[in-house]
């Protein structure tokens, strides 16, 4: 009986590194891997508002290689629109997607209904893509499994999860189908990540699909607390405000963690007074201790960092962080301050300079951390131009994706080689500098699909 072909459809994560989504099809029957949102660019993030070229109600399952929003946060809408299959994660990704997803609506909402009640949106009214009740319905769907276990997504299909470190509960999926193995990287960690173990060898694979958000660049030798300390020192030896957008999974618990040893330190003060001022952070910060095992840290050392900061829940609570005066520290997300309590902090401190922003890691090209790195002297928040006089620190330490090198190193790792390795997820310098090294040093055949291409595996 004749084999018949598989086919990977490139509708995200193709020529830039947000919005990731791969639609496999295979004998009438399709399944997506990881429903991201696009961010960034205005052009990109309106690819979240065009339709999909398959109708959700033809998908028969997604499975998420980990909760963060560009691989997770489109599925309420996919699930708004007519999704009924299953969603497969780890269990920490789904409790994650549960802290994540209802946030991701309820920001949109606000968002939304601060745009129309001062007026600045394009649109009349305002909408979001999708309403916290929204997300809440989608989290019936997932289902989920252990890493290193089978699963069956779809009748004749096999599954299996392998850890990818990246941040809590993120995996790599090897996919079985058609007499076919399709291997996604997922977001790979680093071996020497602070907080989170080292991704596991990848399985042998006809088919690999790489991210490469770092395709074309090698971390500094200069760890967190050599990066942070100084400039945390600096700013509260002036009595200013650090305000350090942070995404609330990963980043804001490795920032938490390296607070705690700079105080043990004595790099900075104990008495410095730090909040985390992000609901969606907070709870995942919860979730460490629930994980043990999944990372580097210690029951005492996920208390350590719950203790460190003043944990601000409500909107109150927020506001009120701009009537204490003297030294502190603010995290908050977005980590690319795309959106999210971050931006009224950078409206409150951005103007002075005794203030510091500290940008934390990867800023997407279009994003208003982007501009902040690359020395914007305005930026644009909630319809008005605020002018930026604190001083900007882009970190280039706190990374939770792997380098290129960290990168090659899984792929030499595979037990054979495959028969062809797509680069997705990374700006298109990044992922061709990695295409170029794969075929330059493995003698693999790579290539960087385009957006909404479709290619047989």
């Amino acid at each position: 009986m004749a084999r018949m072909n598989v086919h990977i459809r490139f509708l995200g994560g193709a020529g830039t590194v947000t919005g990731s989504k791969y639609l496999v099809e295979h004998d009438g029957q399709s399944l997506l891997v990881d429903c991201g949102l696009f961010q960034g660019y205005k052009q990109l993030r309106l690819r979240n508002r065009n339709p999909l070229p398959v109708m959700p109600n033809h998908i028969g399952a997604v499975i998420l290689t980990h909760a963060h929003l560009d691989h997770s946060g489109y599925l309420p809408l996919l699930a708004k629109e007519g999704f009924r299959g299953k969603a497969w994660t780890t269990p920490a990704t789904r409790d994650l997607v549960q802290i994540l997803l209802p946030d991701s609506g309820h920001i949109q909402e606000e968002d939304a209904n601060f745009a129309n009640r001062k007026g600045f949106s394009k649109h009349a009214p305002a909408l979001p893509l999708y309403t916290e009740s929204d997300a809440l319905d989608c989290l019936k769907l997932i289902r989920t499994v252990p890493t290193h276990q089978v699963f069956q997504p779809l009748h004749g299909w096999k599954a299996s999860f392998t850890s990818a470190g990246h941040i809590l509960g993120a995996a790599s999926l090897l996919l079985e189908v058609g007499g076919r193995r399709i291997l996604f990287s997922g977001d790979l960690g680093r071996p020497d990540d602070s907080l989170m173990n080292p991704p596991d060898r990848p399985p042998a694979a006809d088919v690999v699909v790489i991210e490469s958000t770092y395709g074309d660049r090698e971390h500094p030798e200069e760890d967190v607390l050599a990066e942070l300390g100084p400039a945390l020192a600096r700013v509260a030896a002036r009595g200013g405000t650090a305000v350090v957008p942070v995404f609330a999974v990963g980043r804001a618990q490795e920032i938490l963690h390296a607070i705690v040893l700079l105080k043990a330190n004595g790099v900075l003060p104990h008495s410095l007074p730090v909040y985390l001022d992000s609901p969606m952070a907070i709870h995942t910060t919860d979730l460490y201790e629930r994980h043990i095992g999944e990372h580097r840290l210690s029951a005492a050392q996920c208390r350590d960092m719950e203790h460190v900061a003043k944990m601000t829940r409500s909107a109150d609570e927020s506001k009120a962080i701009a009537q204490q005066h003297g030294p502190k520290i603010v995290l908050a997300a977005a980590g690319m301050a795309t959106g999210g309590r971050v931006l009224h902090h950078l409206v409150q401190y951005l103007g002075h300079h005794r203030n510091m922003v500290v940008l934390t890691g990867y800023q997407a090209p279009g994003t208003r951390g982007a501009s902040l790195s690359d020395g914007a002297t305005k930026l644009r928040i909630h319809g008005q131009d605020v002018p930026v006089r604190a001083e900007v620190v882009q970190m280039q330490s706190a990374s939770a994706h792997a380098d290129a090198s960290q990168l090659m190193d899984w792929l030499r790792a595979l037990p054979t080689a495959p028969r062809r390795v797509f680069v997705t997820h990374g700006d298109m310098g990044a992922s061709d500098a990695l295409r170029h090294r794969i075929e330059t040093e493995l003698r693999w055949q790579a290539l960087v699909p385009e957006h909404e291409s479709t290619w047989s595996a």
